[in-house]
């Protein structure tokens, strides 16, 4: 889709100070935040604020979605000091909810879910009390993996289906929409007291009733917190916008959404996974 962004899209430049700042504090505990390397627009507003998710295992990702500014590649071996780095910037930031991601790693036997618990607990010990939200991959559908994730002292685990089934040849071509609504379905039955959270991307080509229809398909899988936000081209090699869903909607999405279940449903132009994560919780 050519031309200008609606007005609904447009944002205020970024403070230079706090993102320099930001960016010199993460460089330098050598970390990597995806709201740098995925282009987050809402890098300046999360970064005046001290907040920030942290990118584990690396920048580079073993698959190549067609929607992702992530890199792509073969990626370096695991870091055994990100645990304590991690652990180390949450505490510095004094952040008491604390969002991880991660790039997926299909290099690794469990999909990383290992390093990923050894992180959740390093920022749990350093930081008592702070709450910690982990966006995972599929992990290959590994049930084992999973398990292995969720003995970490999670408060809550997140995986995106990103879009609706009948796009994911164009949009996650290595990726598989019952496998991760799996995902969703063996977090919860493995760890019932854990929130389950799932996000998708509109302006793709899919049809409102496509949304709704994953909707149902997450609340069947013991799904807890939705979100959901306009896609942006990262950059011309990525896929093209179709369209902007204008924010009435968004609105539409949540109010059905809290219909079909959904513990909290929070829908809107530039909504992201992460942003805000720690005020959308019931």
């Amino acid at each position: 889709m050519n031309g200008e962004f609606p007005e609904w899209l447009k944002i205020p430049a970024p403070d230079e100070k706090s993102l320099y700042e930001m960016q010199d504090l993460i460089k330098g505990m050598t970390l990597h935040t995806v709201c740098e390397e995925a282009l987050c627009p809402n890098v300046g507003e999360c970064f005046k604020s001290r907040t920030a998710t942290f990118l584990l295992m690396g920048d580079v990702c073993t698959r190549n979605c067609n929607f992702c500014a992530v890199r792509h590649g073969n990626p370096l071996p695991l870091d055994p000091d990100e645990p304590r780095h991690i652990a180390e910037a949450c505490k510095a930031l004094g952040l008491k909810y604390v969002v991880l991601t991660c790039v997926t790693r299909d290099d690794l036997a469990d999909g990383g879910a290992s390093h990923m618990a050894l992180v959740v607990e390093e920022v749990k010990r350093l930081n008592p009390g702070a709450k910690v939200e982990l966006l995972t991959s599929d992990l290959g559908g590994s049930r084992d993996a999973l398990k292995n994730l969720l003995e970490a002292p999670l408060d809550v685990l997140a995986h995106n289906v990103e879009t609706v089934p009948s796009l994911y040849p164009a949009v996650r071509p290595q990726a598989n929409y019952e496998r991760s609504l799996a995902v969703i379905e063996m977090a919860k039955a493995i760890a019932p007291k854990v929130l389950t959270k799932s996000g998708i991307m509109v302006g793709l080509g899919e049809t409102y009733e496509e949304v709704i229809e994953v909707m149902s398909d997450l609340i069947s899988v013991g799904c807890d917190i939705l979100t959901i936000g306009q896609y942006l081209q990262p950059s011309p090699s990525h896929l093209p916008v179709k369209e902007f869903v204008p924010p009435k909607q968004y609105q539409m999405y949540e109010q059905k959404g809290l219909e079909l279940g959904f513990k909290y449903v929070v829908a809107g132009p530039l909504v992201r996974s992460s942003y805000r994560a720690s005020a959308y919780q019931p």
